[in-house]
């Protein structure tokens, strides 16, 4: 084991760090960790194997990463059925497909020639890893998940998950800004079906938080007070028919994902689950604070306190109690 000193220098962010190790890595595959993960014992071997029988063109893995402090706090139960639904459910299924993954920012198993082809990582976004998913995509190379967990633990305090999740965002939007640069180099790179699921899975993590409760009051009130359900003129259907098409498939594929991915990680169905309304509402206000972070200080990285938690402890799925 050897440590790596990154020299002084801006900015002071986690890919700047890795791009410093990079070139001093030795084996034809490369893994990260964080400090505070806890891998299950198999996954390197899982992964290597895996590469041995995947085409040259799948350059990454993502493990599964998984809360196993959900019984903490309220916050880390709903943030359990995040991981669940993003890494159990959403990542699976975007490998088995071929499309493009924003990459998870630990546990990801690399080619290490094609991930030096990548120039490594942007140092200066503060979610290296969704940003890279998609540089693997425009240059031809697949992104695939293994069945293998890691476990770490989820911020238990609204001051941590909200910096964590703010900054979150913040690199979401720079990661989309990036893409949409150059949209047509990106559809004629990567093909039109996997630019444009890219850009709707990126999309799709802003837009809901954003604007989400707008909408949500908006048909409330045409619901008890306009002509949502008994419209007057065509124009009136189709405004109609347009916003409870948006609302029932949204709500289906906010939900879905979720039971699934509670199923899969055999998370307890908690009475906490009524509380999902203000943390829909916290997640919005995070989007908000992450907007106006970007206009202001886009390259900051708000680290988030992880407290170390006795090895002995085996993980635990289990919900908090009311």
């Amino acid at each position: 084991m050897e440590v790596i000193v990154a020299p002084a220098g801006a900015p002071r962010t986690k890919p700047r760090a890795l791009n410093v190790a990079l070139p001093l890595a030795r084996g034809e595959l490369l893994t990260i960790f964080d400090a505070e993960d806890r891998p299950e014992p198999l996954q390197l071997r899982i992964a290597a194997e895996r590469f041995a029988v995947s085409p040259p063109y799948v350059a990454c893995l993502q493990a599964r990463i998984a809360i196993d402090n959900g019984h903490e706090s309220w916050l880390a139960y709903f943030f359990s059925i995040s991981y669940a639904a993003l890494f159990d459910v959403i990542n699976p299924g975007l490998g088995e497909l071929g499309l493009p993954m924003p990459l998870g920012g630990t546990s990801n198993h690399f080619r290490t020639a094609l991930l030096r082809r990548m120039i490594g990582w942007d140092a200066w976004n503060v979610t290296e890893d969704a940003d890279l998913g998609l540089r693997f995509a425009r240059f031809g190379y697949e992104v695939h998940a293994i069945d293998a967990a890691t476990y770490e633990d989820a911020p238990v305090t609204l001051s941590a998950w909200m910096g964590q999740r703010s900054r979150w965002m913040k690199g979401w939007m720079q990661t989309l800004s990036v893409f949409l640069r150059t949209p047509r180099a990106q559809i004629r790179k990567m093909g039109f079906l996997p630019a444009f699921a890219a850009v709707c899975a990126m999309a799709s993590l802003l837009a809901g938080p954003l604007f989400g409760p707008l909408y949500s009051l908006r048909m409330a009130h045409d619901l008890f007070f306009g002509d949502l359900l008994n419209p007057g003129d065509i124009q009136g259907l189709i405004v109609s028919g347009f916003s409870l098409s948006v609302a029932f498939f949204g709500l289906l594929a906010f939900i879905l994902p979720n039971v699934i991915g509670m199923r899969r990680r055999k998370l307890k169905v908690s009475p906490l689950l009524i509380l999902s309304p203000i943390y829909l509402l916290l997640v919005s206000f995070a989007a908000w604070r992450a907007l106006l972070e970007w206009t202001r200080k886009p390259f900051v990285w708000t680290k988030t306190d992880h407290t170390p938690r006795p090895k002995e402890i085996e993980p635990r799925c289990s919900a908090p109690s009311l």
